[in-house]
């Protein structure tokens, strides 16, 4: 990543903008809600590949920093929801397509379909996912 960090310095622009935005690994909560109300039913599992790449993301940016590539200027968080209409679509989608980044436990799983099996009408699930969202100035 590194690497992609100097050649993204070497191509932008003097004075240029570099916008760092990812999902942080934070054991996500999940929810399921209405127009009535919100209930959080657990937490998603952070996994070892998650968590790593955080790592390496976080220590590739210091990196760029030390070398005077970018000086951060901003930096702020903010939830992403990922909604899904029932507990079994969320369930599908986390193990097809989050496999090795995030899981679920039984306990979240049980916790999440009851909660919407006995919601609302309207009730849906969601993940709240953490984003990072920095800007940094080519130095």
């Amino acid at each position: 990543m590194v690497h992609a960090l100097a050649e993204i310095h070497r191509t932008l622009a003097p004075d240029g903008v570099l916008i760092d935005l990812r999902p942080l690994c934070d054991r996500w909560s999940i929810e399921v809600f209405s127009a009535r109300e919100t209930r959080e039913t657990g937490h998603v599992t952070d996994l070892p590949l998650g968590l790593e790449d955080d790592a390496a993301a976080n220590n590739a940016m210091k990196e760029a920093e030390i070398n005077g590539w970018f000086t951060r200027e901003r930096e702020t968080f903010f939830p992403l929801h990922y909604v899904w209409d029932t507990a079994s679509d969320m369930e599908k989608w986390v193990d097809e397509e989050w496999t090795n980044f995030i899981g679920l436990d039984e306990e979240a799983r049980r916790a999440t379909r009851s909660a919407w099996a006995l919601g609302d009408a309207d009730s849906r699930v969601r993940i709240r996912a953490k984003m990072l969202l920095t800007r940094w100035r080519k130095s």
